[in-house]
């Protein structure tokens, strides 16, 4: 088996995660729960992830997962900008996370189109 040396810049994607939250600012959406779809592409060193071949050397997304799920998932939020932030700044809390990228999607919040969306980046 060939070793590598280097780092091994690994992109991780949470994909189409369908979440309910009261979001919106006008009394029907404060008072219903509504679908959003939440996008997560992050970055991380994944070295030693790919040389030990253990969980914990690698970034456990399913935490991440979880976390975002336990925000979201039944509050209220007023705005969809907040709510892509609040998203992403638990992404950010964790350290190996070099870059991200958040992209929640409210289905049908506007006529005639399939949904709106906020997209928002952070790195460090």
């Amino acid at each position: 088996m060939t070793t590598m040396t280097g780092d091994h810049l690994a992109t991780v994607r949470i994909k189409n995660l369908l979440l309910r939250a009261y979001i919106g600012i006008k009394e029907e959406e404060i008072n219903n729960q509504q679908d959003v779809v939440i996008n997560v592409t992050l970055r991380y060193d994944a070295s030693a992830a790919i040389d030990r071949n253990e969980i914990s050397a690698a970034l456990n997304y399913r935490t991440i997962t979880k976390q975002i799920i336990g925000h979201v998932d039944g509050n209220s939020f007023a705005l969809l900008e907040r709510l892509t932030h609040e998203v992403l700044e638990i992404v950010m809390e964790h350290h190996a996370v070099q870059w991200a990228r958040v992209e929640i999607d409210k289905p049908h919040a506007l006529r005639y189109a399939e949904s709106v969306s906020v997209c928002l980046e952070a790195h460090r």
